[in-house]
């Protein structure tokens, strides 16, 4: 056999472990468990960041005034400096709207070593721990709910005894690189954090989407969040690792009437949102870069190269061997295409697609090392551990 053909038979085994050994990541069936009402309903404030949040705002504020929850619940939107009117249009959302009690306030701007998220977060914490509240729900200024979404969290953790109920909010699909990226993000983002793992007693998965996370007062108090994650490069998977190193149980799955109105309509737009904290992801290691660049090259960008280049270079195997791990491959994206309810001749372009992630990772790298740090809404963070997230 040729190289091409062992290069695409390591190919074809790592898609074959992926498959079957990799907690099953590429189903989409991670719904919220199975859940029974509480007699009686616990109290919950809701925390949002928003910094320059204008745009999307009439789009998920009201949602979460409007939710149908029988407990006592208050959102409290936190402004982080925003220079669009953000607050003042939450005010004036709720006078509208009606419906939950809301506070607006700000947390000025934060120390050194913090995230503008994460010190609004702090803020709004302390503002929730004098209505005593047994319940935090963490969620970003561009997540809509449905109307039953707090009552079904709530329900959830209080039926599988959870610290933690996770769900990843249905991201925005509507622009021709939407559909090419945003699902191939959630996929990727479910081959490192499986699932099915992330709520397992005992297995060190761990993992949150921060769009979406109702959190126990007590478990945040005794994880210390969010001080403790003050300089976590992602900051939702740094708390679901907090709270389950301190003992806490964990559920992440995706999102049914959770959703993402935020837009990305140009790649430009998708590049910085990915390449902003990719480099992050990888601790700014270079070895752990090169490796990432590789693996991606070996699982995603060899099989179909060794399908093109096998017959005409003779070498029926190593077409043959590449494209079985290309269908496998294919096989597998298949059920998040679903989930987003996009054509499914989309999946066998998920090796381009890859490739886009690949330059998004190595530019983020590009980015770091130019010194310029990690730009978001006007705010740059220079420091390598601390990196803005989404929000």
């Amino acid at each position: 056999m040729s190289a091409i053909a062992w290069t695409a038979a390591g190919s074809l085994v790592a898609w074959l472990w992926l498959l079957l050994c990799q907690g099953f990541f590429w189903r989409t069936d991670v719904r919220l468990p199975r859940r029974t009402e509480p007699d009686e309903w616990p109290s919950v404030c809701v925390v949002v960041p928003a910094r320059d949040e204008a745009a999307v705002l009439p789009a998920s504020l009201p949602s979460l005034l409007a939710q149908d929850y029988p407990g006592r619940a208050e959102v409290f939107l936190i402004d982080d400096g925003s220079s669009d009117g953000t607050g003042e249009l939450a005010r004036e959302l709720a006078r509208r709207q009606g419906g939950l009690p809301l506070t607006v306030d700000s947390p000025g701007e934060p120390p050194a070593g913090w995230t503008g998220k994460l010190w609004a977060v702090r803020h709004g914490i302390g503002l929730a721990r004098a209505r005593a509240p047994e319940y935090l729900l963490l969620t970003d200024a561009d997540i809509a709910h449905a109307p039953d979404s707090l009552r079904e969290l709530v329900a959830a953790a209080h039926t599988g005894g959870f610290d933690i109920v996770s769900q990843m909010a249905r991201l925005r699909v509507e622009s021709l690189w939407e559909r090419l990226v945003v699902p191939a993000f959630v996929y990727f983002f479910a081959q490192l954090y499986p699932f099915r793992r992330i709520g397992r007693k005992g297995a060190r998965t761990a993992a949150a989407a921060g769009g979406c996370v109702l959190l126990r007062a007590e478990a945040a108090e005794r994880a210390r969040i969010p001080d403790a994650i003050r300089h976590a490069v992602i900051d939702d998977v740094a708390l679901a690792r907090a709270v389950k190193r301190d003992g806490g149980h964990i559920w992440l799955g995706l999102a049914e009437r959770v959703d993402s109105v935020r837009p990305y309509p140009r790649l430009s737009d998708l590049w910085r949102m990915v390449s902003r904290s990719a480099y992050a992801q990888l601790r700014h290691n270079p070895l752990v870069l090169a490796g990432t660049v590789a693996g991606l090259a070996l699982v995603y960008l060899v099989p179909p190269v060794a399908l093109v280049a096998g017959p005409a270079g003779g070498g029926t195997a190593s077409a043959v061997v590449g494209g079985l791990a290309w269908l496998v491959m294919t096989g597998t994206y298949l059920p998040m295409l679903r989930y987003y309810r996009q054509p499914l001749w989309l999946a066998p372009l998920l090796p381009f697609t890859a490739f886009l992630y690949l330059l998004m990772t190595v530019d983020s790298a590009v980015q770091h090392y130019r010194g310029r740090g990690a730009a978001w809404k006007g705010r740059t963070y220079t420091r390598p551990d601390v990196v803005p997230d989404e929000g």
